[in-house]
């Protein structure tokens, strides 16, 4: 996901606490001020005494010609280069990100920042910012935020639903609340998975749980930020996870819990082209998919040639990262 860092070396406390408040991933600050911002929350800390170190961890690079862009790309391979200029050009941006994944720019407006996180269709990793306002932090750091990881969804049609007996399911409760349309994607194989809709509707049953996904067997898979995968078994409080809209924007959500419990299950089958996607779920009528218009919809009333969102890909991880060999699974 895209990176938010506040420059504070022109130290400003309450600038610092707007930081924190916007959930920035990092400050540059120098000392004495990298202890002072550390009694205000905890962040990580960019400078010659920080977590990461300037000069060495975080190269600084403004600009200027090609030579300055040649040595940034070279700094790249080995970490963080931060690259400025007077006036951005969109060419040197998109030469550096279209050869390097370690590349922050330097902004100074919501603008600046927008053509930052664009550039290519990938965007910079992240943005570095010397706020002006309170405001100014706050409104890119909504940007950031919403550039994130997008997925690629399509509508794969229902081919069985079946009853299967009792097994032990993951509900995935989040620090963020979710509404319709949202959830998470989940399937018995890396190389296809289903929409799960959060437990943000209103029913008959039980309260809605909007921070809440009934995900599936403690076997499945979920995609998580930067595309990569964990199984539901794996999940722990303080993850990362993905929580992902009938459109495939994606934002990251951070774990609070993970929930186990043994229940009646369901296996469900269903097609997109040649690619078959199957899941198994909590059988249960609270437990939704999500339709292509964004609606969810409840497992037991799937019928077959139903169209739902899903996301398929080529099969094959190692520890969650998608690797380019021969693998079967169904």
């Amino acid at each position: 996901m895209k990176k938010l860092w506040i420059d504070l070396r022109d130290w400003d406390k309450g600038l610092a606490t707007s930081a924190l408040e916007a959930s920035a991933d990092a400050v540059i600050v120098e000392p004495p001020n990298d202890a002072e911002i550390k009694k205000l929350g905890l962040i990580k800390t960019v400078g010659s005494s920080g977590d990461l170190e300037l000069g060495s961890d975080v190269h600084e690079i403004e600009i200027t010609d090609k030579a300055a862009e040649t040595r940034a790309l070279e700094l790249s391979r080995s970490g963080i280069v931060i690259v400025s200029a007077s006036d951005w050009i969109v060419i040197p941006l998109e030469n550096l990100v279209s050869q390097s994944p370690n590349i922050f720019a330097r902004v100074h407006s919501v603008d600046d920042a927008r053509m930052a996180l664009e550039v290519l269709e990938r965007g910079v990793a992240g943005v570095v910012l010397a706020p002006s306002s309170h405001n100014q932090i706050h409104e890119i750091a909504e940007l950031v935020r919403s550039s994130g990881d997008h997925v690629n969804l399509v509508e794969a049609e229902i081919v069985t639903v079946k009853q299967l007996g009792s097994g032990d399911r993951v509900c995935v409760d989040t620090c963020t609340n979710m509404s319709i349309g949202e959830g998470m994607l989940v399937g018995n194989s890396s190389g296809g998975m289903l929409l799960m809709h959060s437990e943000s509707v209103e029913n008959p049953y039980v309260e809605p749980r909007p921070v809440r996904v009934n995900a599936g067997g403690v076997h499945a898979y979920i995609l998580r930020p930067a595309g990569r995968t964990s199984y539901l078994s794996e999940l722990r409080a303080g993850d990362e996870v993905l929580i992902v809209d009938a459109k495939g924007r994606g934002q990251v959500a951070h774990v609070g819990r993970v929930k186990v419990e043994r229940r009646p299950m369901l296996l469900i089958e269903a097609r997109f082209e040649s690619t078959s996607i199957s899941l198994i779920a909590q059988n249960a009528e609270t437990i939704r998919l999500t339709t292509p218009d964004g609606r969810p919809v409840s497992v037991v009333q799937l019928e077959p040639g139903d169209k739902v969102l899903g996301y398929v890909e080529t099969a094959g991880r190692h520890f969650g990262v998608k690797v380019e060999e021969a693998i079967v699974e169904r």
